[in-house]
């Protein structure tokens, strides 16, 4: 979307601190990670900071060619990544398949190469997993999915083994407290609220 990139260049030229949580190491707590696609990653990071038990959510590119891709060229379409949130959680106080069940309702997976208005293969949503554990339950849940989905459409997120994250510069990250009224003049304008409710109904994430 012109608007959102042009804000983002404007602020790639300011120098921000970061409000993000940082991972803890190897002596912290035991951790998990997981990859989602829902476009925007501005809009992905708040629904998931909010969660007991994820520690960090970083907003990053995924499932594309180039090495080291810089926003512009990402939101250029010719990379072949896709704008993406990793979120490291603690098992122990929150399930992968609830992580899911947050995505799913925070997106709309009946659109190929598109989130709400932005359009592009840059913006297609998915599930990147990293173990045979995390494939199943995303089967699973992408299954159980179909049968119960308030929408006729077909689901036709991606489903894929993840690859190569590279975190997207800093001045992305928790864009939503750093930039709180630009965020929100986004969000709306994007109608990403509205089609989630049309989509979810009660269960949407757009509350």
């Amino acid at each position: 979307m012109p608007a959102r990139l042009l804000f983002a260049l404007l602020l790639s030229t300011l120098s921000l601190g970061s409000a993000h949580a940082q991972m803890p190491g190897a002596a912290g707590a035991a951790q998990a990670k997981a990859t989602f696609a829902g476009g925007c990653f501005w809009c992905m990071e708040p629904p998931f900071d909010k969660l007991d038990g994820v520690i960090s959510t970083t907003s990053g590119y995924t499932g594309g060619r180039t090495k080291n891709p810089t926003y512009r060229e990402v939101s250029s379409g010719v990379t072949g990544h896709t704008e993406a949130l990793q979120v490291i959680y603690d098992p122990k106080k929150i399930t992968y398949a609830k992580l899911l069940d947050v995505f799913w309702h925070n997106i709309d997976p009946t659109v190929k190469d598109r989130q709400f208005c932005d359009a592009g293969n840059q913006y297609r949503s998915g599930i990147y997993y990293h173990d045979a554990d995390q494939k199943r339950i995303a089967e699973e849940s992408r299954a159980q999915l179909e049968k119960t989905k308030p929408f006729k459409a077909p689901i036709v997120t991606e489903m894929v083994a993840a690859g190569e994250f590279y975190p997207a510069e800093e001045y992305h990250q928790d864009y939503y407290l750093k930039n709180p009224v630009r965020y929100k003049f986004y969000r709306y304008n994007c109608g990403r609220d509205a089609r989630l409710a049309e989509l979810w109904g009660e269960q949407s994430g757009g509350k």
